[in-house]
C-alpha cells in the first residue's frame, strides 16, 4: 500500500508541480488586481438622465411590441441615440426604441463608437482618439458567460493613456465591459493563469468547467497523498533530525508539513468553486420558489406609474414585479432611487427601498414558518450586497432555508440552506480567508495570504526541482 501511495504520488506531483506554483503566484496578484469588469458604479456615471420627452411609448406598449409575454423587468436608459426600452423575461431579452416600438439593436459600428464615445465623456474619460477595434463573440476578457445575451460586442479602444477598452453590446447597445492596460496586464499574469481561462478553451463553458473540475481534483488528490507520506515520515531515519530526507527532499518534507494544513484546504476549497451543485446546493430558487418570486407582473397596472413623472435625473428607470404588485424605481444617483408602488386606485411614493412588510409578504408566501425579515449587517457571517451601496439586504429565515431579498430591486440574492451556508465556509472562507474577524482587520488579511501563498509557492518549487531531477534520471536512465 505504501508503495502504491509513494507511486503516485512521485508522478502526480512530477505532473501538477508546475500548476501548484502557478495557482500559489497567481493567487497573491488576484488578490489585489481582480477580473475586470464594469462596476453598476461606472456604469451609471457613463449614462445621462432620461429624456421624457423622447419617450412616447408607455412601458406597457413596449412590453406589447417586444412580444415577450412573460416579461418580468423592463428598464429604461437614454443611448446616444435616444432612449430605449431593454425587456427581459425567463428566456429572451428584447430592445425597443421609446420613440417608435422599432428594433434597438445595434448593428452600426458608427453608432457603437458614438455610444463608447459617449460613455467615455460623461465618466471624465478621454475619448478623442478612439476607434472600434474588434467586433466579436469571444476575446479573454468577455468570455465569462455573463456576457452571452450581449454578443458579439464592439470593442472600442479609447486611445487614452490607461489604454482603456470599452465593450457595447450589440443586442441593447449599452456598455457592459472596460479594461485598462494595467488591468490586462496584471490579469494575464493572474486570473488567466489560475482559472485556466484561455479564451479559446473559456468560450466553451462546459469544456472548460470540466477540465479545471478534473485537474483539481487530481491536484487534491496528490496534496492528500503527500501529507499521508509527510506525517508517515516524520522522524523516521537516523537522529534527532524532523525528516530523513536530505537536500531538496528534506525541504520539501518539512514546508510541506509547516504548510500541510493550509495547502490541502486551498487546494480542496479550490476545487470546491467548480462544484456547480454537485456536492452542495448552487443557492438558488427552485422553479416553484422561482415561479412565486419572478412572476410576470400585470404590466397594464403600469398606468399607473405613469401618472408621476420620471425623476429629471433619472439615468436609469426599471419596473419590476414584487408579490404580484408592480414597482418603479428611478436611479437617480449611483447610491440613491426613488421607489414608486403601483396601488389599487393610486401610486404610493416610497422612502426609496422596499419595506419590511412588503418583504415579508412575499417570503411568506415561498416557504412557512418564516420569521419577520431583518436587515443584514455589514459583517454578517453569509454577507450579500445590495445594487445600491449601503442599500438594505432584508434576511427571512423560513425555519433550515433563508431568503435574502435586495430591498432596491426585490431581487432574491440568495437561498440559504444548510448545505450553502456549508458551501460559504467550506469554500469562500477557505479559499479566500473572507471570515469576518479577518474582514475586520484588512491588512492583517492581506499579509495571511500573501504570507501563505508564498510559503505554497516556496513548496511548489521544491517539488519541481525533485520533479526535474527524477525526470533527468529517468530519461538519462
Amino acid at each position: 500500500m505504501m508503495g502504491a501511495i509513494v507511486l503516485l504520488h512521485r508522478w502526480l506531483g512530477i505532473a501538477f508541480c508546475l500548476l501548484f506554483a502557478m495557482w500559489f503566484a497567481t493567487g497573491i496578484v488576484m488578490h489585489f488586481v481582480p477580473f475586470p469588469s464594469l462596476t453598476d458604479a461606472e456604469r451609471l456615471a457613463g449614462l445621462v438622465p432620461v429624456d421624457g420627452g423622447q419617450t412616447t411609448l408607455t412601458v406597457t406598449q413596449a412590453v406589447a411590441r417586444s412580444g415577450i409575454t412573460d416579461a418580468r423587468r423592463v428598464r429604461l436608459i437614454q443611448r446616444s441615440d435616444g432612449p430605449v426600452y431593454v425587456i427581459s423575461g425567463p428566456e429572451r431579452w428584447q430592445a425597443v426604441h421609446a420613440s417608435d416600438g422599432g428594433a434597438a439593436t445595434v448593428v452600426s459600428s458608427d453608432l457603437a463608437l458614438t455610444i463608447a464615445r459617449d460613455h467615455a465623456r460623461h465618466r471624465g474619460l478621454d475619448a478623442t482618439r478612439a476607434a472600434i477595434v474588434a467586433h466579436e463573440d469571444y476575446d479573454q476578457w468577455s468570455v465569462p458567460n455573463g456576457f452571452d445575451r450581449h454578443r458579439p460586442l464592439f470593442r472600442v479602444a479609447l486611445g487614452d493613456a490607461a489604454g482603456t477598452e470599452i465593450y457595447v453590446s450589440s443586442f441593447t447597445g449599452e456598455v457592459v465591459l472596460d479594461t485598462t492596460r494595467s488591468e490586462r496586464g496584471w490579469n494575464l499574469a493572474g486570473s488567466v493563469l489560475h482559472w485556466i481561462y484561455p479564451t479559446v478553451l473559456r468560450s466553451n463553458g462546459l469544456l472548460w468547467d470540466r477540465v479545471v473540475w478534473t485537474l483539481s481534483l487530481l491536484a487534491l488528490i496528490a496534496a492528500l497523498l503527500g501529507s499521508v507520506l509527510g506525517l508517515v515520515r516524520i522522524g523516521i531515519g537516523r537522529g534527532p533530525a524532523l525528516s530523513p530526507y536530505r537536500g531538496w527532499h528534506a525541504l520539501h518534507h518539512v514546508i510541506g508539513l509547516a504548510t500541510m494544513v493550509f495547502v490541502l484546504t486551498w487546494i480542496f476549497s479550490g476545487w470546491l468553486s467548480m462544484d456547480q451543485g454537485l456536492l452542495f446546493s448552487r443557492g438558488q430558487l427552485t422553479s416553484l420558489e422561482s415561479g412565486i418570486a419572478n412572476a410576470a407582473p400585470d404590466w397594464t397596472s403600469a398606468s399607473a406609474l405613469d401618472r408621476r413623472a420620471i425623476s429629471p435625473s433619472a439615468r436609469e428607470v426599471e419596473w419590476f414585479g414584487f408579490d404580484g404588485t408592480l414597482y418603479r424605481r428611478d436611479r437617480i444617483a449611483a447610491d440613491g432611487q426613488i421607489l414608486i408602488k403601483a396601488g389599487e386606485a393610486s401610486h404610493e411614493a416610497l422612502a426609496g427601498f422596499l419595506s419590511v412588510p412588503e418583504v415579508q409578504g412575499l417570503t411568506m408566501r415561498l416557504a412557512t414558518n418564516c420569521g419577520i425579515p431583518f436587515v443584514l449587517a455589514e459583517d454578517d457571517d453569509y454577507p450579500a450586497q445590495s445594487v445600491i451601496p449601503g442599500g438594505p439586504v432584508y434576511r427571512s429565515r423560513c425555519g433550515d432555508v433563508w431568503f435574502d431579498i435586495d430591498g432596491a430591486d426585490g431581487r432574491v440574492l440568495q437561498r440559504l440552506d444548510a448545505s450553502r451556508r456549508a458551501y460559504r465556509w467550506l469554500y469562500s472562507a477557505l479559499h479566500t480567508l473572507d471570515f469576518p474577524i479577518l474582514m475586520a482587520h484588512p491588512l492583517v488579511r492581506d499579509v495571511l495570504i500573501v504570507g501563505l501563498c508564498a510559503l505554497g509557492l516556496m513548496f511548489s518549487v521544491t517539488g519541481i526541482v525533485i520533479g526535474w531531477r527524477r525526470l533527468s534520471q529517468t530519461f538519462a536512465a
